[in-house]
């Protein structure tokens, strides 16, 4: 049933389709899955990985469909909600479906944007669980990491204060540390940019080696992007053991397997590797499994999630984070490079206010309400905007994948803007629905359910934008060019430098290119809408991540560590001591 999401806010339609959530052994029978196949978590359960992919590797991949969106407001357009909405229209059509989403991370969730369940009748359950650290992954990611930067300055401090003869005794070798070259910092999951730059070690020779060191917000860890791209167990490891924390004064990497701790930072993620189990509103299964951002990351829920989803579901549905430029390119060009995995169709999330603004609107402020222009029809503003759609439309059909364009429905758009919307995407050759999931679940999103169950029939000529032999530099000119519509890209010398010593070492030869650049533009710069021209792409650094294989190019001004704004969400969240309720989560 679809409960009136105009009168109950999603923590009550939360509670009330909680009644009825299916326990982790009816999910077992529902899904017939194997008795040791499921970890029980209370309300909750995760799924062995490594035993559900063995025993259904011979069975046939289900279709492999992903949701991105365009440019979004700061406000964002509901992605995990079109998401969830089409799991339960696929569902209503009586379909064998899943989906796998990413876990929210606690900076945006006790920040501006909130947590990343849904809304509505389109919601993840059990909402309380889901956006507060679920069965630990997080959790799990920040002991390690953090474990790792434990490890570097220990072992800098005892390197300081002993002689090579001492450190024998010990059984260490000196690895001769460059304090100036150190990649590795720590991580916390929240919004902290008060820890973007700090000293520590202040003090005396037994309070660790004084250097200069930062914070990074947990889902930007390596160690997240490992477990986003980890094939298994075994894989995980491996990648793990090879992450650079250092560079020795020679300016040769030094890891985490010099460190020994490479180790003990799996034992700590030694669970992670098994997605966990909740449902949408209706009752569909939903895997949720790593949390990358895609500003600053991979952007994706993991490879070993879509692996198992696959055998067990004939459609399954992923999410990529933020726009088609950015969370669809890393999908396209990396995540699926990786997995081998060829997807069928991409659904391209779009909202009415959001095309406005790209058409011109007034600014987007989060917590503010929206200009009337968002709320009235404004077929001029629309039009002008729709140009951001199109592109994005664009990137998708550059793939080979089926574009499918769903208008996520605001109760303020009207019929005249929609058919607008509608006769733009379908003369640039996609398919488009308009999508009531918020308002009414499943019933509301059987239009776009159609409209993938049609496109997933079309036969698709999957190409990667560049081959691996690519050099770094031209991969960046072609992303730039081909993805974001700009004229060139632009090198700081120290980035450049960067570039052309990991273009001449063969060891970089196959790594992916993970692009770091704002969300809320097509541009490095997120106050230029629309579709920019007549601009360059800034590269102002080249980071490395050699566990995950990853050539990460900064652009513009982003950051790893978000700030916290004046009016966050934890100012609302409290907890009903009778009942033990969490309040104010949405």
């Amino acid at each position: 049933m679809a409960y009136d999401a105009t009168k109950l806010k999603d923590y009550q339609i939360a509670e009330l389709a909680e009644a009825n959530m299916p326990t982790p052994g009816q999910w077992r029978e529902k899904l017939g899955l194997e008795k040791d196949e499921v970890i029980p978590y209370g309300r909750i359960c995760k799924l062995d990985f490594m035993k559900i992919i063995d025993r259904l590797r011979n069975r046939p991949n289900g279709k492999y469909i992903n949701v991105t969106a365009i440019t979004p407001t700061p406000l964002g357009e509901g992605k995990t909600t079109t998401t969830l909405g089409l799991v339960e229209g696929l569902g209503k059509r009586g379909m064998n479906v899943g989906a796998a989403i990413r876990q929210p991370s606690g900076g945006p969730t006790m920040n501006i944007k909130g947590t990343a369940a849904g809304g509505g009748n389109a919601l993840a359950i059990p909402m309380t669980e889901f956006s507060l650290g679920l069965t630990g992954d997080i959790n799990d990611i920040m002991n390690a990491h953090n474990l790792g930067m434990v490890a570097l300055n220990a072992r800098m401090q005892h390197e300081r204060n002993y002689s090579d003869e001492e450190l024998a005794k010990r059984n260490l070798r000196r690895l001769d540390i460059d304090p100036t070259n150190v990649q590795w910092n720590w991580v916390i999951d929240f919004c902290a940019q008060g820890l973007r730059k700090i000293i520590m070690g202040i003090g005396g020779r037994t309070d660790g080696y004084m250097m200069e060191s930062k914070f990074n917000i947990a889902v930007s860890s390596e160690l997240m992007a490992i477990l986003a791209v980890a094939r298994d167990l075994q894989d995980l490891r491996e990648r793990i053991g090879k992450i650079i924390v250092a560079y020795d004064k020679k300016g040769n990497p030094v890891t985490t397997e010099d460190l020994e701790v490479a180790g003990a930072m799996t034992a700590f993620m030694r669970n992670t590797i098994n997605p966990t189990l909740i449902s949408t509103a209706e009752y569909q299964p939903v895997l949720v499994h790593a949390g990358p951002f895609a500003n600053i990351a991979i952007g994706q829920s993991s490879i070993i999630a879509d692996r198992i989803a696959l055998k067990m579901f004939d459609y399954h549905v992923t999410e990529s984070g933020f726009a088609a430029d950015i969370g669809f390119e890393k999908f396209w060009n990396v995540k699926c490079r990786f997995s081998g995995l060829v997807p069928n169709v991409s659904v391209i999330t779009t909202t009415i206010r959001a095309l406005k603004m790209h058409g011109g609107g007034p600014k987007v402020v989060p917590g503010r309400p929206l200009p009337e222009e968002y709320t009235r029809q404004n077929l001029e503003l629309l039009e002008k905007g729709i140009a951001n759609l199109l592109h994005h439309i664009n990137i998708v059909k550059k793939s080979g994948v089926i574009p499918v364009v769903c208008i996520n429905a605001f109760y303020t758009d009207t019929k005249e803007e929609i058919a607008m919307v509608r006769r733009y995407a379908e003369q640039a050759g996609a398919r488009c629905a308009l999508s009531e999931h918020w308002l009414k679940g499943g019933e509301g999103a059987l239009e776009l359910a159609d409209a993938v169950i049609d496109a997933c029939n079309e036969k698709v000529d999957f190409k990667y934008l560049y081959p691996l032999e690519m050099p770094l530099r031209q991969r960046v000119e072609l992303i730039a060019k081909e993805v974001y519509g700009a004229d060139g890209v632009s090198w700081t010398p120290e980035a450049e430098a960067k570039a052309k010593m990991f273009e001449s070492n063969p060891a970089y030869a196959d790594f992916a290119t993970m692009m770091v650049k704002t969300h809320l533009s097509l541009s490095h710069d997120p106050n230029l809408k629309g579709v920019p021209r007549g601009w360059v792409l800034p590269v102002r650094d080249v980071l490395v991540f050699a566990g995950a294989k990853f050539l990460c190019p900064m652009t513009g001004s982003i950051m790893m560590m978000p700030g916290t704004g004046s009016d966050p969400a934890f100012r609302r969240i409290d907890v009903d001591t009778t009942t033990g309720k969490v309040l104010g989560l949405f």
